[in-house]
């Protein structure tokens, strides 16, 4: 019961601390200003669009549009911040799915992240450009969200070592691994062209290596920890 309670407890926190940066940070007309330039960039393409023809889309002068975003930079970095966000909630609610092993909740994580960006980027392959402009120009936001998802994979190690299912000693640097080793996979088509069904079969076999050995107990440790402790 306490086990449940404190795994609710940080989906809540997750999924609570994503409101608060929603609320605070995005009244309506930043919304308008974020859908207006969706359509255009998934239409026209990320480098094809100016703030002036957005300002046009707003029914709003360019120096008011520039009131809320100092520039397209930005606005590109709201939208993705904004699916980020999404993402990270969807894979939060991992853990408090009835019945899943810590392993199947590692799968269910690994495959939902993959599959969901694979679609969402072929529906709008525009997007890819904006989403490699943004990772390049603000490595910080890329940060962010990767710590976000570390997060739940650190949480689904420690469930592991819980039931006794898992034989990790530092969690957190075995989640940092895991997110390395997969990372291919969570931004598959800045990283390749390679079908659906052949980027889940690589997935796959990279699972069933860090699976086996979460498992046997394998040392994984952070060797900055070991330099300073040396």
């Amino acid at each position: 019961m306490l086990q449940a309670l404190t795994i609710e407890r940080f989906v809540e926190y997750l999924l609570g601390r994503s409101t608060i940066i929603c609320m605070t940070a995005q009244d309506d007309t930043h919304q308008k200003i974020i859908a207006a330039a969706k359509r255009r960039f998934t239409h026209y393409g990320y480098t094809k669009t100016t703030m002036a023809e957005l300002a046009v889309d707003c029914d709003m002068s360019p120096g008011n549009l520039y009131r809320y975003f100092a520039g397209k930079l930005d606005i590109a970095e709201a939208i993705c911040r904004e699916a980020s966000m999404q993402t990270a909630e969807d894979l939060a609610r991992i853990l408090t799915t009835p019945g899943r092993s810590a392993a199947e909740r590692l799968h269910d994580f690994l495959f939902m992240d993959l599959r969901e960006t694979f679609h969402k980027l072929e529906e709008d392959p525009k997007i890819v450009e904006m989403a490699q402009i943004v990772t390049a120009e603000r490595p910080e936001f890329h940060n962010e969200g990767l710590k976000r998802e570390r997060e739940v994979l650190c949480r689904i190690v420690e469930l592991g070592n819980m039931s006794g299912e898992f034989d990790v000693t530092d969690p957190d640097f075995a989640a940092e691994m895991i997110q390395a080793a997969t990372l291919k996979f969570s931004y598959p088509q800045l990283f390749t062209r390679l079908p659906l069904e052949k980027l889940e079969r690589e997935l796959e076999g990279v699972y069933q290596l860090v699976v086996a050995g979460l498992k046997a107990g394998c040392a994984c440790v952070d060797p900055e920890k070991t330099a300073v402790e040396a």
